[in-house]
């Protein structure tokens, strides 16, 4: 006679009322995932990274911002953000010291300097974290910066960024701030030099003109590859980030 069939194993009871659910659920990790995961273990491993802090005060920027946005946006036809002040304020940065944007050849033991300032913008998508790179933004205007930006967020929101479009970048701007992140020690994108990180504004209690007062401050962090850049170097170049945000007029005069 045919043997028995085997009995099906029972299936597991449902959690009884008001009893915890215990169960697990795998997903695979995606191919964008892998890659991030490797990259910013590599940077762990590889750089000896080092993070300095400076605060900054957003007032004149924000009122900079109210004045002009909307003639702005007639003008050029996108929203004017923060983003691309700190991306100019970066490179005029970069310009001045050049170690920031520059990087070590380990298999030539060679540092290799730039005369170009390519940044990559961090944008959050629905696959991960993703970095598409502004080119020559030293000759990129505001609105430049503003349009490239958006179009780049699209592209990042429907999946149709390019791997050209990622890749190079000699100097990573993150802003956590968008989340609400007070604080924070962002990891090198290898094989760039330094990453910086904005934070969100907050008004807190500061002594300006000797006086206590309420301003919106942010924190910004500057993550280095102390391997190469010394911290005079690191902390001069955020403070120069600082001074421009602070005094937007600097820009204009070319300080």
């Amino acid at each position: 006679p045919a043997p028995a069939p085997t009995p099906a194993a029972p299936a597991p009871a449902p959690p009884a009322s008001g009893e915890a659910s215990r169960e697990e659920t795998r997903v695979k990790m995606n191919r964008m995932r892998l890659r991030i995961a490797e990259r910013l273990k590599e940077a762990q491993n590889t750089a000896a990274c080092l993070t300095t802090f400076q605060e900054c005060d957003m007032g004149a920027l924000m009122e900079l911002r109210k004045t002009h946005k909307d003639e702005f946006e007639k003008v050029h036809g996108v929203k004017l953000g923060f983003m691309s002040a700190f991306v100019k304020a970066s490179t005029a940065a970069l310009l001045e010291t050049p170690a920031v944007n520059a990087y070590i050849d380990d298999a030539a033991k060679e540092i290799v300097y730039r005369d170009y300032c390519d940044v990559s913008v961090a944008v959050a998508s629905p696959a991960g974290l993703v970095v598409p790179v502004l080119r020559n933004t030293e000759q990129m205007s505001f609105a430049d910066v503003e349009k490239a930006i958006q179009a780049y967020a699209m592209k990042a929101r429907d999946g149709s960024l390019s791997l050209e479009e990622m890749s190079g970048g000699t100097f990573t701007i993150s802003n956590g701030g968008v989340f609400g992140s007070l604080m924070g020690t962002p990891i090198l994108n290898p094989p760039q030099s330094a990453i910086l990180g904005m934070h969100a504004t907050k008004m807190r209690a500061v002594v300006k003109d000797g006086e206590v007062q309420a301003r919106p401050m942010m924190y910004l962090a500057l993550t280095y590859d102390h391997r190469m850049i010394d911290g005079r170097e690191a902390v001069t170049f955020l403070k120069s980030v600082a001074t421009k945000i602070e005094d937007p007029g600097r820009f204009l005069l070319g300080l």
